[in-house]
């Protein structure tokens, strides 16, 4: 098992958090993604973590945040709301998400949240399983739909 330490992000982390991010959200173009990010690692509302092994090489990423907005089936507000999660595929399985999500819960929690929330595509049967696995149920499944006005 490979010695992980899970810290909180740092300015010189970006380019890592970029090229992982891009790995999870395949759908953003990168100067999108690019632009989403500085947004986030600069709200006090979210908190980045990074994964780092021994050597500081970065094989894992999570974000979480503080939605005061409504999060689907929560019973309150603030609800924290875990954005995203990444380990890169060889170090899976080693209990680094879970670390993460342990770590994320508790500043939830300091910061007056009673639940946390995430989402998935419902095609994403990977991630699905993943958040089952960790405690998380699921609430609702939800379609969007979109409509030209002409």
């Amino acid at each position: 098992m490979v010695q992980v330490r899970h810290v909180d992000f740092e300015s010189k982390d970006f380019e890592s958090l970029v090229n992982m991010s891009q790995k999870l959200w395949i759908d953003f173009e990168e100067k999108e993604l690019i632009s989403l990010l500085k947004e986030i690692t600069q709200l006090e509302k979210n908190k980045v973590l990074m994964a780092k092994k021994a050597d500081g090489k970065n094989i894992g990423f999570s974000i979480f945040s503080i939605r005061t907005d409504y999060v689907e089936g929560a019973g309150k507000s603030p609800t924290g709301y875990l954005e995203g999660i990444y380990v890169e595929p060889e170090y899976r399985k080693e209990g680094i998400a879970k670390k993460f999500l342990k770590i994320g819960e508790r500043w939830c929690k300091e910061k007056g949240c009673t639940q946390i929330g995430s989402d998935t595509w419902l095609t994403n049967k990977q991630s699905r399983e993943f958040h089952r696995k960790i405690g998380f149920w699921e609430e609702d499944e939800l379609v969007h739909f979109l409509k030209n006005i002409e």
